[in-house]
């Protein structure tokens, strides 16, 4: 379960990283940065604030840092409790994958289908949690 667990707190953190990418290159295709220093070495225009696309990665940074720190604490207890590995596999995989679709339909301002991805993360993170407190809280807890 280690394995998967790495694996799965490699990717999320690469999906992030992918959104600092995202965030220069919008500065750069509109040649608009907020820090003078930049617009300078850029040769750009200095703005009151980021361009949209921006601010849109922005967002999508900080909801990020508001679901994957939480399911990373509570997915290593589960790895360690050493409860099921057949949930554990679907949990991590449906995470990953409604985070990384999560990104990808917010950077590109797809409704339903972001609230829709943020939903099944949110809704695994929950079976995730329930899983934990039952079957080791409660049930095999030391």
């Amino acid at each position: 379960m280690m394995r998967l667990y790495a694996l799965t707190a490699i990717v999320l953190a690469l999906k992030m990283s992918a959104i600092s990418f995202v965030q220069g290159r919008a500065r750069t295709a509109a040649n608009a940065f907020v820090n003078p220093e930049d617009a300078a070495m850029f040769g750009g225009q200095q703005v009151p604030q980021e361009v949209e696309g921006v601010q849109r990665a922005a967002k999508a940074w900080l909801n990020d840092l508001e679901n994957i720190p939480i399911f990373l604490i509570l997915a290593l207890i589960y790895a360690i409790a050493g409860l099921s590995s057949t949930a554990f596999i679907a949990y991590c995989v449906i995470f990953m994958v409604a985070r990384i679709l999560h990104t990808i339909f917010y950077l590109g301002a797809m409704q339903p289908w972001r609230t829709i991805a943020y939903t099944v993360g949110a809704l695994t993170s929950l079976a995730l949690m329930i899983h934990l407190f039952v079957g080791f809280v409660l049930v095999g807890g030391d």
